[in-house]
């Protein structure tokens, strides 16, 4: 099962200096052991993170950019009945806007302490307006809403990681079928101006709920079955956005001294391992290889192959 290891590049200047001094024993062993293979870059500016579009590969998914059908996935694996047959899917995320002269800013709903029963309430209020534009929502999954429609089938869409806590202006899908979507999102803070969940939000001193981001849309091919899983490891993500170089480096100690270190015990044995680390435009893969008992062993041992860790996460 391949693993994946997103956001390992640290970005800002914290995180940087961080990097210097981070101690990661079982991941520099587990690098001894692997053989670099791999190595794919991407855009930042395109709206589908590199990580996604890996992950899309590994499941078999054709990677075109803001078409990966992730909302499809999920209903299908829900074996929801419209996922049966050849629906357009799309994930709405409730989150907060906010307008600005010249912008408009999305908070990170991951910061933005939005319940699931806040979501919940919120997704009802707002079912009949959506109807009315043909979009039929299938209940809250893992914080997002479920929805199918036929606006969804061949609109690319940016990952929410690509909007979140920060302005959305250059992300928001400008083909003619998303009008309606643009639409509603607007008109949210409106309808949701007054709603009980955004009052009681308000009493907590926390952000209102008073807009969804579009994201995950697609179909999926008939009779689709995913080639093979994978894990996602994404930790590092949110520490990394906030330039936290506490938090940054913990993730990593995490991540050694778990998922990392069950690799290393597993390729120790001759398992089949493969990990792939990826960063903002560029992704490093490392599987382990058939090799002979003298090569493993000086691999094995502290003054073998040896990787730069810092310059490696750097590249990425």
């Amino acid at each position: 099962m391949p693993t994946l290891i997103t956001h390992a590049k640290p970005l800002g200047p914290h995180c940087q200096r961080a990097l210097a001094s981070l101690q990661l024993p079982n991941l520099s062993a587990l690098l001894r052991l692997l053989t670099p293979g791999t190595r794919q870059t991407g855009d930042e500016d395109t709206l589908s993170p590199l990580h996604e579009v890996l992950q899309a590969n590994a499941l078999g998914l054709a990677a075109q950019d803001g078409l990966l059908p992730w909302a499809a996935l999920q209903a299908q694996a829900l074996q929801l009945p419209a996922a049966a047959e050849g629906e357009a899917w799309a994930w709405l995320t409730p989150c907060h806007w906010q307008a600005n002269a010249d912008h408009v800013r999305m908070a990170d709903p991951a910061d933005s302490q939005i319940s699931a029963d806040e979501s919940q309430q919120v997704m009802q209020a707002l079912c009949g307006f959506l109807l009315e534009d043909g979009i039929t929502l299938h209940g809250l999954h893992s914080g997002n809403w479920l929805a199918s429609a036929a606006v969804f089938k061949d609109l690319p869409t940016a990952s929410l990681a690509r909007a979140s806590g920060g302005a959305v202006d250059h992300w928001l899908p400008r083909q003619p079928q998303a009008q309606a979507l643009r639409k509603l999102q607007n008109e949210m803070q409106m309808l949701l101006y007054s709603h009980p969940v955004n009052d009681a939000r308000a009493a907590r001193g926390l952000l209102p709920i008073n807009s969804f981001w579009v994201s995950g849309t697609g179909t999926l091919p008939a009779t689709f079955q995913a080639s093979t899983e994978s894990t996602v490891l994404d930790t590092l993500r949110e520490p990394k956005l906030r330039d936290d170089a506490a938090g940054w480096s913990q993730a990593w100690q995490t991540l050694d001294e778990g998922a990392i270190q069950n690799l290393l015990e597993r390729a120790r044995t001759g398992t089949i391992v493969e990990l792939t680390l990826c960063g903002e435009t560029a992704a490093q893969s490392f599987t382990l290889q058939p090799q002979g008992l003298w090569t493993r062993l000086q691999r094995m041992l502290p003054g073998g192959t040896q990787t730069d860790l810092a310059a490696l996460l750097q590249s990425l």
